[in-house]
């Protein structure tokens, strides 16, 4: 159907402006960490909360308020779950460890197999991060948020950096 009746046109328009617009002052009072790389439990409300939105947009079945006092909930709950792994105890329940994936230049297969990953994905992080030669890399760090980072022999320094990547310490002592 291309169109049903200028009413329910309205009621988009002034709906959506509004869910957008507390969906914005929700973010923007709960601060940058929403808009931050995301790992798993933003990922997961950023995704809420766009159905969330859609939901109130389009569906006459959902009250403006509903919605906002949804997209409120995601938010909080998202922002208690931040707090929560500022503790030990929280972290490690909700966050997963970096995952070493290179270490001295030398492919963990073990590990890259169990994420998903191939040499060529490593490979083509590593090129990114400006360096040419595997022999130069001291490690490569799948992090918390997807994301790897590349570092160079070069720039170890004493691998301070690196101290909460399992099986890293046990290798570089003294």
């Amino acid at each position: 159907m291309w169109f049903d009746n200028w009413p329910d046109v309205l009621r988009v328009l002034l709906v959506g402006a509004a869910a957008y617009a507390f969906l914005v002052l929700v973010v923007r009072v709960f601060g940058k960490r929403t808009l931050t790389q995301l790992n798993a439990f933003d990922f997961v409300v950023t995704v809420a909360l766009g159905s969330t939105l859609a939901t109130i947009i389009l569906s006459s079945d959902v009250s403006w308020t509903e919605g906002a006092i949804a997209m409120a909930l995601l938010v909080v709950l998202q922002y208690a779950v931040s707090r929560l792994r500022r503790s030990r105890a929280g972290r490690a329940v909700l966050t997963a460890d970096p995952t070493l994936l290179v270490r001295d230049g030398v492919f963990l297969d073990d590990q890259i197999a169990r994420h998903r990953l191939t040499h060529a994905d490593i490979r083509q992080t590593i090129r990114s991060s400006g360096v040419g030669d595997l022999g130069d890399v001291a490690a490569v760090i799948l992090e918390n948020d997807g994301s790897m980072s590349v570092i160079t022999g070069s720039s170890l320094g004493d691998g301070s950096v690196l101290e909460d990547v399992p099986g890293w310490a046990r290798q570089h002592r003294g």
